[in-house]
């Protein structure tokens, strides 16, 4: 039969009518992506007006009800014009792919009720850490359809000017290869892998049984390290030669003058530099080889030496910022002066008490030396915040604690009342959940969403897991997973965060190889920055609400740009979560 034009129109515009609607409905549903633990909590957000006052848990190719609830009242979000509604549907506890279905809205997309039900995101997570590596290549038989080529070699990299000393005059060679590419760009920064490797090493001490046991498929796999230690053995070593063996001090970054463009690492060929020292290098450079003399001390047999090599030099870092305790890398100054002009990431601080704290805290833990014990005690703010590359305060807290019932006696009232502190920050990271339109720890303050806001969700559970840790109370694990939730669809945006993750995920994230490499899907294991109501990139958002500003384009490095340093504090969540939930999230 020949169709006339009219009636081919008609069955087009219907065919995609029913396309746009089913996709409009898949996204009204607002949940973590990959699923829930059966005996946790499970928590659906709806962001769509509706007559029906129930919702419905279906197979997820069948139409039976399993499970049927009631929606909340209708809440009206702080920070976007968003109106949201409530199904909590965590009594239902039956292991089995399901769907959220919601009368007149629509259904959500699909999520698993499951043991181990974040595994995948922990996994990708810490193996995303693999895809940032710098001087080696990465093989099909581990990277899949991502396998690429060596990066930067870096080992022939330049003294820059502004680094100079009698014994490395400017142009001297030296070697520094290996490590992780710090975000999008192709440069190492040392103050930022100071947070990330502090972050992943906390991972590892809290949670060393677990580690043990998870493999994550990369070269190292198998060697009788767990794969969280192989994976930052790639960037230690790395940043143990950006130590000048002369006196001590730490080079702020390996970097070209200027960024690369969109290509793949290694394309290009320009001078790569080690660029002048700094306090906040040396100090982030002593605390992360404080803090692994004392885990890698476990394994001298598969790693001879290496334990007192990393003692020794953060030994001799803290020597060298003792003797030059307010070196500020300031990139602007410094090109006034020296040639040729740096624009990559400054990572500039002018504040360093939080970087003596958390240094002479990692010392004394490794040391037990009462000299180190007077320095935390005497660098120690008072005041408590979530960690960020610039302020590295909580990283010391979290080692201080984790190691309470090892510390002198003469420190044992300082230790009890940074604890009762800590408890109080815990306390009030929890206090507005219940009000929050999306019932997430994240987003009870504007300024959660700034620049890299997603690490500030992951932050936040991470506080909470430690307080949990402490307590044993159970309120504060559930909270730090109403943050994994956020990062894996359980927000405005209705994005997971995670590439590679969920049904509708981060696609254009700002990273080079994901942009250059010619393969549709960006490399996996990812975490996006996130909202971010500065939106400096000036690029144009669909929404410029603070909790919706968010653009999936490659151009926004504001919102859509990954780092090593947000990517930490999500391996430390989902796999602390994943650690846990035997004993929090099963049946008793």
């Amino acid at each position: 039969m020949k169709l006339r034009p009219h009636f081919l129109f008609i069955l087009l515009f219907t065919f995609t009518c029913n396309i746009i609607k089913a996709q409009a409905q898949g996204e009204n549903i607002k949940l973590n992506q990959l699923g829930f633990y059966p005996f946790g909590p499970k928590v659906a957000v709806l962001t769509a007006s509706t007559s029906s006052s129930q919702f419905y848990i279906l197979p997820v190719n069948g139409t039976d009800t399993l499970f049927k609830g009631t929606l909340s009242v209708e809440r009206q979000s702080a920070f976007s014009k968003t109106k949201t509604r409530i199904a909590d549907f965590s009594s239902f506890d039956k292991p089995g792919s399901y769907v959220l279905y919601i009368p007149k809205a629509g259904k959500s997309y699909p999520f698993k009720i499951e043991d181990n039900a974040n595994r995948p995101v922990a996994i990708a997570s810490l193996k995303g850490f693999y895809y940032q590596r710098v001087s080696m290549p990465l093989e099909t038989k581990y990277a899949g359809k991502w396998a690429r080529p060596a990066g930067h070699p870096d080992t022939k990299v330049l003294i820059h000017p502004s680094a100079a000393s009698p014994e490395r005059p400017a142009g001297t060679e030296i070697s520094t290869p290996g490590g992780w590419y710090d975000a999008g760009d192709y440069n190492k920064y040392v103050v930022n892998s100071g947070i990330t490797m502090g972050t992943l090493f906390s991972a590892y001490e809290d949670f060393p049984a677990y580690f043990e046991n998870l493999k994550t498929n990369i070269p190292e796999s198998g060697n009788g390290l767990p794969d969280i230690l192989n994976e930052a053995l790639i960037n230690l070593r790395w940043m143990l030669s950006m130590q000048d063996p002369n006196d001590g001090g730490v080079y702020n970054k390996c970097t070209n003058a200027t960024f690369d463009g969109m290509v793949m690492p290694g394309v290009t060929k320009e001078p790569r530099y080690v660029v002048q020292k700094g306090t906040a290098a040396t100090l982030d450079f002593a605390a992360v080889t404080a803090q692994a003399s004392r885990i890698l001390r476990k394994y001298n047999t598969q790693l001879p030496g290496l334990a007192d090599s990393c003692l020794k030099a953060a030994i001799n870092a803290w020597g060298w910022a003792k003797k030059n305790p307010y070196v500020e890398y300031n990139q602007d100054e410094m090109n006034k002066t020296f040639q040729p002009v740096v624009t990559t990431g400054g990572y500039g601080d002018k504040k360093f008490q939080d970087e003596w704290f958390w240094a002479a805290s990692e010392l004394f833990v490794s040391t037990q030396e009462g000299a180190y014990g007077e320095e935390a005690a005497s660098n120690f703010n008072g005041d408590l915040s979530l960690p960020a590359w610039g302020d590295v305060q909580m990283l010391g807290v979290y080692s201080i604690l984790r190691f309470r019932d090892f510390v002198p006696d003469y420190a044992k009232s300082n230790i009890d009342q940074l604890k009762e502190l800590f408890i109080q920050f815990a306390d009030a990271l929890i206090w507005k959940v219940q009000n929050n339109a999306f019932q997430t720890v994240m987003g009870q303050s504007a300024k959660d969403f700034n620049w890299g806001s997603n690490s500030n969700a992951a932050n936040q559970g991470i506080a909470l897991i430690n307080a949990y840790m402490i307590t044993k109370d159970k309120k504060y694990l559930d909270n730090a997973l109403s943050n994994l939730d956020y990062l894996l669809g359980r927000n405005a945006t209705g994005y997971c965060f995670v590439t590679g993750i969920g049904s509708k995920s981060t696609m254009n994230p700002h990273h080079r190889p994901s942009v250059a490499d010619g393969i549709e899907e960006p490399v996996p294991g990812l975490l996006a920055g996130g909202p971010n109501s500065g939106m400096q990139d000036k690029c144009k958002y669909p929404f410029t609400d603070p909790e919706l500003a968010y653009i999936d384009q490659h151009e926004s490095y504001a919102s859509n740009e990954i780092a090593i340093n947000w990517n930490a504090p999500l391996v430390y969540l989902a796999n602390g979560i994943e650690a846990l939930q035997p004993s929090a999230f099963m049946k008793k």
